[in-house]
């Protein structure tokens, strides 16, 4: 009894420690909920009865953001420690009991936000070192036709509409928002309508990246048409001509979180708006030997992802 209830215990202050770490990263309580795969009344319970354990304020609350305390922030680096022993442990058994070869090629859409494919991929290697990786980074749907292709193994995507019949699994979901200068006209308003934004010169990815299409059907549904003056493949790019003035943009939440956009303004779009979702899509030839759901195994893993 006294070994179950101590695992017990252990459990629950690396649940604790996951809350505390995804909130403090999303600075949303509703966020953070969707990402962990909670109600946002567990999440708030959990976070509480850290509190009260520790007997100190974590975050301070307000309508519409979440911020860290100073002993959030001391204890940050430690609950980060601890998620990554926990992790490390578990890969040291896989790697001890299970040996796993042959090659995996994986894709991703650059900044997808719900997972961070480049320490999902390192902690792969680090499980399985002797799976040869080939990795590419392109447009979601451009990933999409390698995949049919049999050019790539598994992608992460941002992208639902084209996705057919392959095997997938939705990650996540985010809103879109509008970020402008803090200067713009669209920057005091509320809720920015499509009609305003349809007579802005624009800044957005290239066609195949995921969240281009979305938007452009929620001009076209509407009968609208807009500019996209400035067409790029990266988000940083797109961030600094935003922020020279050069255009507006609608993208991913998370893409307004980035330290290149904190001077810009993040303004909410109608309700009717699009959300980001983001998949992660196995190739339909893959083997039964191939390392695909090895790697798959380790996305549920992920905080982000839950």
């Amino acid at each position: 009894m006294t070994d179950d209830f101590h695992n017990q215990e252990c459990l629950m202050e690396l649940r604790q420690m996951e809350y505390l770490v995804t909130l403090a990263d999303e600075r949303h309580f509703t966020r953070a909920a969707q990402l962990m795969g909670v109600s946002q009344s567990g999440l708030s319970a959990g976070i509480r009865g850290l509190e009260q354990e520790l007997g100190a304020s974590l975050f301070t609350r307000t309508t519409r953001r979440v911020e860290p305390t100073d002993a959030a922030l001391a204890l940050l680096p430690h609950a980060r420690a601890m998620l990554d022993q926990e992790r490390a442990a578990r890969d040291a058994v896989v790697h001890a009991t299970r040996q796993v070869s042959g090659t995996l090629r994986i894709g991703t859409e650059q900044c997808l936000g719900v997972i961070d494919a480049t320490a999902l991929i390192d902690r792969f290697h680090r499980r399985h070192p002797q799976v040869e990786i080939q990795f590419r980074q392109a447009g979601s749907h451009e990933l999409i036709d390698s995949l049919r292709a049999d050019a790539l193994d598994v992608a992460f995507v941002a992208a639902a509409s084209h996705l057919g019949t392959l095997p997938h699994q939705v990650l996540g979901h985010e809103d879109l928002v509008l970020v402008c200068p803090g200067d713009h006209a669209l920057a005091d308003v509320a809720v920015a309508s499509w009609e305003a934004l349809a007579v802005e010169d624009h800044v957005d990815f290239d066609p195949t990246w995921g969240v281009r299409p979305l938007t452009d059907a929620a001009f076209e549904a509407r009968g609208l048409m807009r500019r996209v003056r400035f067409q790029v493949s990266d988000v940083h790019t797109l961030l600094d001509f935003v922020d020279r003035g050069l255009g507006v943009a609608i993208v991913p939440r998370h893409v307004s979180n980035k330290p290149q956009a904190a001077r810009l303004v993040t303004v909410a779009l109608p309700h009717d708006a699009p959300r980001w979702e983001v998949s992660v899509v196995q190739s339909r030839k893959a083997g039964a030997d191939s390392a695909a759901p090895h790697l798959l195994e380790l996305v549920a893993d992920e905080p982000a992802c839950r």
